[in-house]
């Protein structure tokens, strides 16, 4: 393969990439929303504050500033034996 027909793959190839990016939904759109402090120890779905990575990494059960996704309008409504869960972070049992 020459060095053009080689540039075209890799462009068609990133192309095609992006577009299956671009087209995938995230869960906000999908009538889910973030809920901080209901996501049991390894369950949460991200941003589980320092030292953690992210999906599976809370520490701790109900961990104030890790989030699970639930379906959209339910979060507040949720209890856990330290409240109800948030849509924003909590400082609890961080």
């Amino acid at each position: 393969m020459d060095r053009r027909s080689f540039n075209l793959a890799l462009v068609g190839s990133l192309t095609t990439a992006l577009t299956l990016l671009s087209s995938a939904a995230p869960a906000e759109e999908d009538g889910k929303e973030k809920c901080y402090g209901v996501a049991l120890k390894g369950q949460n779905d991200c941003a589980a504050g320092p030292g953690t990575t992210c999906a599976g990494s809370s520490k701790i059960d109900y961990q104030g500033n890790a989030w699970k996704y639930v379906p959209r309008g339910t979060c507040a409504s949720i209890k856990t034996p330290f409240g109800n869960g948030s849509l924003e972070a909590l400082k609890r049992r961080t």
